[in-house]
């Protein structure tokens, strides 16, 4: 078995009388995407919290390539080469698109009088691909603050990829996303992965999402870790199908709206056909680039119907 990149071994986390994680232990492989998935609650975020050194674990053991960070702080893991995004964005809202990446940009080897230095051609050009890569090229002179939701997680991912991460956390990457875009976005987060050779671990409560995207998804339920395998094992594991849907007697494996997804070759957003007035988001073409992408109306539906 080779090194895991994120080695995570007995941890535990616990705010008082409350236990967040207890005795969670999971494996996040080089160049691979993993996935964590789990019913509000479960103790996803704060497992991520604990492994990017948000907050001290109570107990137990993280390893980055080999080294224990459980007691490092955030920004010196950071410069490690392991990065998060947030389920709310977390960009600069009064500066533009290209600005917001050059002050993402990495800083590992650089010294400390660097930062009152002007932005390089190189590092202008490397943004604006940037950008392009998520679709948000014609946007880039905007200030940040104007993009709709979705667009901002977009801006997000870049200025993510602009530190130039060994591994990248997302926390819920589609949420907020309109339904229509998120095609595009499984795209380029697999692209991240493959060309830019980022190992990506997910949180995602978007089923079909998770199951198009993951190679490998560890399940979480009440802080524990309830199951872990391939998507085509998870979706077939009745412990996981509990955990999201409550025991049915068979599981839920009979009721058509409460079925785990198969894996596809593609997420389908939305379907061809329109909906009726008032049922949610209007429905744009599926083809569309992060120009269109906005938040979700409510109203909307269940998550796992509108990507289905």
């Amino acid at each position: 078995m080779s090194e895991a990149i994120i080695d995570v071994k007995g941890v535990s986390k616990a705010y008082g009388g409350v236990v967040a994680n207890h005795d969670v232990s999971l494996r996040v492989e080089p160049g691979a995407i993993t996935g964590l998935i789990g019913p509000n609650g479960a103790g996803k975020t704060t497992l991520f919290n604990s492994i990017v050194g948000q907050h001290p674990i109570d107990g137990g053991s993280i390893l980055f390539e080999g080294r224990e960070i459980s007691r490092l702080g955030v920004p010196q893991i950071a410069r490690l080469g392991l990065l998060r995004t947030f389920q709310q964005t977390r960009i600069f809202s009064k500066m533009n698109c290209i600005q917001n990446l050059q002050i993402s940009r990495s800083h590992r080897s650089a010294a400390w009088s660097n930062m009152f230095t002007h932005p390089s051609r190189e590092g202008v050009e490397k943004a604006e691909r940037l950008l392009e890569f998520v679709g948000l090229y014609s946007k880039r002179m905007l200030v940040a603050g104007s993009l709709s939701f979705g667009q901002q997680k977009l801006l997000e991912f870049a200025m993510a990829l602009m530190n130039e991460p060994k591994v990248l956390l997302l926390d819920e990457p589609t949420a907020g996303i309109n339904p229509t875009l998120i095609n595009g976005l499984i795209d380029r987060l697999k692209r991240a992965n493959k060309e830019f050779g980022i190992t990506l671990f997910v949180i995602e409560h978007n089923m079909r999402v998770i199951m198009n995207l993951a190679d490998h998804i560890y399940c979480m339920s009440h802080g524990e870790l309830l199951a872990s395998g391939t998507p085509d094992e998870i979706r077939d594991d009745k412990r996981v199908i509990d955990a999201y849907l409550g025991a049915h007697g068979d599981g839920g494996r009979n009721h058509p709206r409460e079925r785990l997804p198969r894996r596809r070759g593609r997420c389908r957003a939305v379907g061809r056909r329109r909906r009726p007035a008032g049922r949610g988001t209007a429905c744009r073409d599926p083809r569309g680039d992060a120009d269109g992408a906005g938040s979700v109306r409510a109203g909307g539906g269940p998550r796992l119907p509108d990507c289905g």
